[in-house]
């Protein structure tokens, strides 16, 4: 590798996303284009329309899911570890360890490689592989915890919090709030890994995507829709949900239920309050900062560009560590996945 090259020289921000010219492509773009390189199936990374997609199998299964097929677009699969040329520059994929499918991007072009992490985190998750360091030039990183603040415990110490209550009121229903991708597949391989074997009821938003993890190989053990119980009373269960349905009419449906809500973001008070969350759970699918500012270290890219999220403090911290460090500032990123 070398950086002689000015990486923005072909590969740049713009109001569609990041570009790479010599490529003639976009990475994760905010709107539709003609080509696109997508990291994962999130929304706010994942869009419909583009006239061609290239992405891991599971992602593209993910967005025809998501997309009713996206017959309009020509999808391309590649695995983690395959090399594909597009245009001048060599694309590979390796695992972000975000969700199922999630890809950081490899991009190489004139002995320079760029590497775009996509959302990753680094904690074990037994619905998809692991985030791999990737030696580079440019590493492109987000930013979603990129505060001092944010140290995420330990997941299953969250887990045990949430069984704990159900083995305390045994009487309530846990409804737990859960994103419909990501989330909800980690919290029940969660349960299972600390014991929980009964049946775990979905709201109807979930169980599609629960299937195609499901169809991907990927154990949940007994899962149903609430609205197929008989003559339940959800009594001691545990209820995923939508965090949005934790507080909504359909939660009346439920005994006494104890609401909770998995997130990232329960480490802050007030967006604990926000959500209506008596049970907040910090569960979270992206680095926080000490595995942020690791990653940084494990990556060894003497030329870091930030994106959504906390930019200022991680820039900081960079460049205190002798990295050119500056924030892109792309728009278009949300909180689908925290």
């Amino acid at each position: 590798m070398t950086t002689t090259l000015d990486p923005r020289s072909w590969l740049h921000p713009t109001p569609r996303g990041l570009y790479c010219k010599p490529g003639d492509f976009y990475i994760d773009p905010a709107v539709a284009v003609p080509r696109a390189v997508v990291t994962h199936g999130h929304g706010d990374h994942a869009r419909p329309g583009h006239r061609a997609a290239l992405a891991t199998p599971e992602t593209l299964a993910i967005m025809r899911t998501r997309f009713e097929g996206m017959p309009d677009t020509r999808q391309q699969a590649l695995k983690y570890g395959e090399s594909v040329r597009l245009g001048e520059v060599d694309v590979e994929l390796a695992p972000a360890g975000h969700i199922l499918g999630s890809a950081q991007a490899v991009l190489s072009y004139k002995g320079q490689r760029i590497v775009v992490s996509g959302d990753f985190k680094r904690r074990p998750d037994p619905t998809c592989p692991p985030f791999e360091p990737i030696p580079c030039d440019v590493f492109i990183t987000e930013a979603t915890f990129a505060l001092p603040v944010f140290h995420h415990p330990s997941d299953m110490a969250e887990i045990g919090r949430l069984l704990r209550s159900v083995a305390t009121f045994p009487e309530r229903t846990h409804l737990v709030g859960v994103y419909a991708l990501g989330k909800c597949q980690r919290v029940i391989a969660l349960l299972r890994a600390a014991g929980w074997d009964g049946r775990i009821w979905l709201h109807g938003a979930l169980v599609a995507l629960c299937r195609l993890y499901q169809e991907q190989g990927v154990d949940l053990g007994d899962i149903a829709p609430v609205n197929e119980a008989v003559l339940e009373t959800f009594r001691g269960a545990i209820v995923l949900c939508p965090p949005s349905a934790v507080s909504d009419r359909w939660s009346r449906r439920f005994a006494d239920p104890v609401p909770a809500v998995c997130s990232g973001w329960m480490r802050v008070r007030a967006r604990a309050r926000q959500s209506g969350a008596e049970l907040p759970l910090i569960v979270s699918d992206h680095a926080d900062w000490a595995e942020l500012t690791q990653t940084l270290r494990d990556v060894g890219a003497p030329k870091v560009w930030v994106t959504h999220g906390r930019e200022e403090a991680l820039v900081h911290h960079a460049r205190s560590l002798g990295i050119d460090a500056e924030a892109l500032h792309l728009a278009g990123r949300e909180e689908e996945g925290a």
